[in-house]
């Protein structure tokens, strides 16, 4: 643990580590479940998303399983170590939250549906925690591709807070802001669920369903 007799909290860029100038492990070639490749350049026409809802295990599966998603991996975002390892990740001394990137088809699954099935997926309102998983590698975010995604997960993200304090939670905690580097995770954490049916899934949502037509425009 980063601070051990203290609430989590995100380093510094002074307090992170270094990293390093290149990853240390290639990238898995193609999508276990959809056989799609998994790193770029994506098919002319699909557009590109970010969500961090808590481990990013079984966060990949909600994605993967929605028609008109082509391609999902995971990885590491919004911190300051570049190419982290996972232990690194789970030490709170890089910044990074875990990720899922989702390539899709904005045709047959618009950005709003995908904003719903983030929201309703986990609990928003926890900080750094998701569940029992505890540590800023579990906080919630969505990282922007566009001005327009933008402001469709800030519409999205109000919309779902009054339903949510109708039901008696309290403030979302989720971070929105323009996607900055996303460093892939190490092949294991690819598709875990696919090659560990029986393995751990933390994700978990409120119960509370976000509302549809949430989003002002994008798409």
């Amino acid at each position: 643990m980063l601070f051990p007799t203290r609430e989590p909290r995100l380093p510094t860029p002074e307090e992170a580590l270094k990293g390093r100038p290149e990853p240390e492990f290639p990238l898995q070639e193609r999508h276990t479940v959809l056989g799609t490749p998994l790193g770029g350049p994506y098919p002319a026409g699909l557009e590109v998303a970010d969500f961090a809802l808590g481990c990013f295990w079984g966060a990949e599966r909600k994605f993967w399983q929605t028609e008109g998603v082509w391609t999902t991996l995971v990885g590491y975002q919004g911190g300051h170590t570049p190419h982290p390892a996972y232990e690194e990740v789970c030490s709170g001394l890089t910044g990074h939250t875990e990720v899922v990137r989702v390539v899709f088809d904005p045709a047959v699954v618009p950005y709003a549906a995908l904003l719903k099935l983030f929201w309703e997926s986990h609990n928003p309102t926890q900080g750094f925690r998701q569940g029992n998983d505890r540590g800023t590698q579990y906080r919630s975010a969505i990282h922007t591709h566009s001005p327009a995604q933008q402001t469709a997960a800030e519409a999205s993200r109000e919309s779902y807070q009054q339903v949510l304090h109708a039901s008696g939670y309290g403030p979302i905690t989720t971070e929105i802001l323009p996607a900055g580097p996303f460093w892939y995770a190490e092949a294991y954490h690819q598709q875990y669920l696919d090659k560990n049916p029986a393995g751990y899934c933390g994700i978990g949502g409120t119960g509370v369903s976000c509302p549809t037509g949430i989003t002002p425009g994008g798409s």
